[in-house]
C-alpha cells in the first residue's frame, strides 16, 4: 500500500538535488570560467517480492557540464587570460596535485607567485608553482600561454585538454578533479587581456528553478493526498475488524 509513497519520496529526492544544481549555477552567473552543471536523471525498475507489477523509481544517475565556452570580456588586464578552445588551465590544490580550471582571473602575491583569485598557485607546464619576477615590468603571455618579461621567458602556463571533458569532477573553487592525464593543447590558444565569463544563461536556470519548485510542490501535494487515503484505510479497516 506504501509503494506510491516510495515512488513519490524518490521523484522529491531527485527534485531537491535538482535545485541544489540550478541554484549553484544562478550562484554562479558571474564567476569567471564557471560552466553550468545539470542533472542526470534514470530509472530504477524494482521487482518486489510478492507482488505482480514492477515498480518504477527515478534517481540522480549522475551530473554533466554543458561544454559552451562562456562569453568573453576585454579587461586589458595582463594577467587576465582566457582560452580559445577546449582546454583548461592547471592550478595546484591544496593538496599539491594538479586541479583543472577555465577561470583565468589570476593575481600575484607579494612573493611573484601566480596565484588563482582562491589563492591556488597556477602550474606551469611541469606542473609546478608559476612565479613571475617581482621587478616585471612589462608582462606578456603569447598564445602557447608563454609568460615573459623585459628580460625574456620566465615560464609557461599548463594548458591541457581531454578526449572527455565530462570526466572532470568539480573539486570546489572553480577547479575539476580528475585522474585522466591532460594532454598538451593542440587546438586551444591563449589570449592575454580578456576573461572568459560564466556560460550559465540566468533566464533559463530560473525557469528550471520555477518548474521544478513547480513540480517538488505538486509531488508534494500528492504525497499529503495519498497519505490521507492509506490513513482513512486504515481506521476504516481497524473499526471493522
Amino acid at each position: 500500500m506504501e509503494n506510491s509513497i516510495y515512488i513519490g519520496l524518490s521523484r522529491q529526492v531527485v527534485l531537491r538535488n535538482n535545485m541544489d544544481i540550478i541554484a549553484n549555477n544562478v550562484a554562479n552567473v558571474n564567476t569567471p570560467g564557471y560552466r553550468a552543471q545539470n542533472l542526470l536523471f534514470a530509472e530504477h525498475i524494482s521487482d518486489p517480492k510478492g507482488g505482480d507489477d514492477e515498480l518504477s523509481f527515478v534517481y540522480d544517475k549522475g551530473e554533466y557540464k554543458n561544454t559552451l565556452p562562456g562569453p568573453v570580456h576585454v579587461t586589458g588586464n595582463p594577467l587576465d587570460v582566457s582560452l580559445e578552445g577546449p582546454g583548461f588551465l592547471g592550478v595546484v590544490g591544496p593538496d599539491g596535485k594538479v586541479y583543472y580550471s577555465r577561470a583565468g582571473n589570476f593575481i600575484m602575491n607579494a612573493d611573484g607567485g601566480l596565484m588563482t583569485q582562491a589563492g591556488h598557485p597556477v602550474a606551469d607546464a611541469g606542473g609546478s608553482p608559476l612565479t613571475i619576477p617581482t621587478n616585471s615590468t612589462e608582462i606578456q603571455i603569447d598564445d602557447k600561454g608563454i609568460i615573459s618579461n623585459q628580460e625574456g621567458q620566465i615560464g609557461q602556463l599548463m594548458v591541457v585538454e581531454f578526449d572527455n571533458p565530462q570526466n572532470l569532477k568539480p573539486y570546489g573553487d572553480n577547479m575539476y578533479a580528475t585522474d585522466e592525464a591532460g594532454k598538451p593543447s593542440e587546438e586551444t590558444v591563449v589570449k592575454q587581456g580578456q576573461l572568459e565569463g560564466s556560460n550559465v544563461l540566468a533566464v533559463i536556470e530560473m525557469t528550471r528553478m520555477i518548474e521544478t519548485l513547480r513540480n517538488f510542490q505538486s509531488m508534494q501535494q500528492i504525497l499529503t493526498t495519498e497519505n490521507e487515503r492509506l490513513r482513512t484505510a486504515i481506521q476504516r479497516l481497524t473499526r471493522q475488524s
